[in-house]
């Protein structure tokens, strides 16, 4: 099997159902293009330095430490991987003239999270084969996706809101919790059957994602 291909796939179904789920004013294919080029080139950038001093601070002695895996998944992972993707969407997506509508939060947020997940996935992907790129089709490539759509619902609604500071970094506290989450049960292997928690956030993430996407829908402005 194409290994770019099995990297590459998951990130393009994530992208069409949330193009095609924009039912009521479609995005610029260039603008789109461009928060994807980002994510994969810019945030990817922030995320390593951002990341570089934050393991620098929080360095992780103990792998079997409960609190320090915590710290790890949550502040190390999430909140350094979320900011940088927040960034984009925040000062480049959110200040465009095409931004017009609260699902287009959702919309950019996930253009640039697939951005990010491509690139991620491809190295993953072609390091370690395809049984890893099988597995994160069904996993981190979705989990992405979701936490991307849940801090897209805040940022669309911001937009168009007085509160949009306070509403903007809910956005970013949703995806870095639920990111956090997802991390923090797969990084404490070590307690037996743990791992299901990761499971458990996703789905979580999964059904609080449909009904944003639905509220943004039903709200939209151009609906008929």
């Amino acid at each position: 099997m194409n290994l770019l291909l099995l990297a590459i796939a998951p990130i393009t179904i994530v992208i069409l159902y949330i193009y095609f789920k924009d039912k009521f004013e479609k995005e610029p294919i260039q603008f789109l293009f461009k928060n994807f080029l980002l994510g994969a080139t810019a945030s990817i950038l922030l995320t390593f330095i951002l990341g570089y001093f934050a393991s620098r601070l929080i360095p992780l002695v103990d792998t079997k430490s409960i609190f320090q895996q915590f710290l790890q998944a949550f502040i190390v992972v999430a909140l350094v991987e979320e900011f940088s993707k927040y960034v984009i969407v925040k000062y480049y997506a959110q200040r465009n003239k095409e931004f017009n509508e609260p699902f287009d939060g959702i919309v950019y947020a996930v253009m640039v999270s697939m951005g990010f997940a491509a690139l991620e996935n491809v190295l993953y992907v072609f390091q370690h084969g395809v049984e890893t790129g099988i597995l994160r089709a069904f996993t981190a490539v979705p989990a992405h996706a979701t936490f991307a759509i849940l801090m897209g619902y805040f940022m669309g609604k911001a937009k168009f809101s007085k509160n949009r500071a306070a509403l903007n970094l809910t956005g970013l506290l949703s995806a870095t919790l639920f990111h956090g989450a997802y991390d923090f049960f797969l990084f404490i292997d070590f307690i037996p059957g743990i791992s299901i928690g990761a499971f458990v956030s996703l789905i979580i993430g999964i059904v609080l994602s449909n009904k944003a996407i639905k509220k943004h829908q039903n709200s939209s402005v151009f609906k008929v």
